[in-house]
């Protein structure tokens, strides 16, 4: 019998939501949410199927209040699984909830952690981006396959970064809009 599983999946930095009603689904079709590594390799091993509620958090912490910081999600009944790429992930039974219980209690406090993935996350991706397109433009001296590779490449990034920015945009405009009803 096949105990541990392993599925690529990717999500983009706003798709958290996305994220937890994946890792949600799983469990409930009996894989145990483990850890997820590389880009976006995720395991899980087998398990009872249950409703358990998976809730994820963008804050970043140094070593000094880690502690803290999960203790304080564990007295609200909040396993603490791992972090990655500065992610936070939890877990809780659906059984031992009440209500529509979440770690976030308002919308305020989920449009904070929207904050901190923009300086976290995004704007370290405009700084590469602007970084990039410098480089692009200062590489029309190259001649040759070797500038034509360059070129191409830089494009490639400009193309694929754009489209991160507005991905990332349309999806914070659709939940600031939510928000706001």
């Amino acid at each position: 019998m096949i105990d541990t599983k392993k599925q690529f999946k990717w999500f983009s930095v706003p798709q958290w939501r996305q994220e937890q009603d994946y890792l949600r689904e799983m469990h409930k079709n009996g894989w145990k949410f483990s850890y997820v590594s590389g880009l976006g390799m995720y395991h899980f091993e087998k398990c009872e199927p249950e409703d358990v509620v998976y809730q994820l958090d963008y804050n970043p912490q140094d070593d000094t209040t880690k502690d803290e910081y999960v203790q304080m999600f564990s007295d609200c009944g909040w396993e603490y699984i791992q972090d990655y790429v500065g992610y936070s992930y939890f877990r809780k039974p659906a059984t031992q909830m009440n209500g529509e219980e979440e770690i976030f209690c308002d919308d305020e406090s989920r449009l904070d952690m929207m904050k901190r993935v923009i300086k976290g996350r995004i704007l370290p991706l405009i700084v590469i981006f602007f970084c990039c397109i410098l480089t692009l433009l200062t590489q029309n001296h190259l001649d040759g396959i070797a500038g034509d590779i360059i070129r191409i490449f830089m494009i490639f990034i400009t193309v694929l970064y754009l489209s991160l920015f507005a991905s990332f945009g349309y999806q914070l405009w659709k939940y600031w809009e939510s928000i706001r009803k």
